[in-house]
């Protein structure tokens, strides 16, 4: 493992898609406003990276934990998802968090959603 520093918007793909496993640890601030996953699980997820993500509640919602993505409540068991990680058991969680993300969670998914709420005059 090594740290690399910024890695610029345009090589998020190309990054993610390069490792065993992608890390993601939720900023206390955003765990702190409630169920907003970060913009970087689903890139991560639609770049067919193995994501590890730290718990939060509601990540069922958007990727199925054990077969889609790896979640870990603390560092051991972050240590403990890597101790064991295949590259095939890798390449599948990634490719089923990138199958879920095509299927449910693309910006037009998003805009379907949206569009519907303002129209059932949910949002304003």
């Amino acid at each position: 493992m090594r740290a690399c520093g910024h890695v610029g918007t345009a090589d998020h793909n190309a990054f993610n898609s390069t490792p065993l496993a992608v890390l993601n640890v939720t900023r206390e601030s955003m765990a702190a406003n409630g169920w907003s996953p970060a913009t970087r699980v689903f890139e991560a997820a639609g770049a067919g990276a193995c994501l590890v993500t730290d718990a939060w509640a509601g990540i069922e919602d958007f990727l199925e934990p054990g077969s889609e993505v790896l979640v870990a409540r603390d560092g051991d068991e972050v240590a403990q998802h890597l101790s064991t990680l295949t590259p095939s058991v890798a390449a599948a969680v990634g490719a089923a968090a990138r199958a879920r993300i095509q299927s449910e969670h693309t910006y037009a998914h998003r805009a379907e959603q949206v569009e519907s709420l303002l129209l059932a005059g949910v949002v304003a």
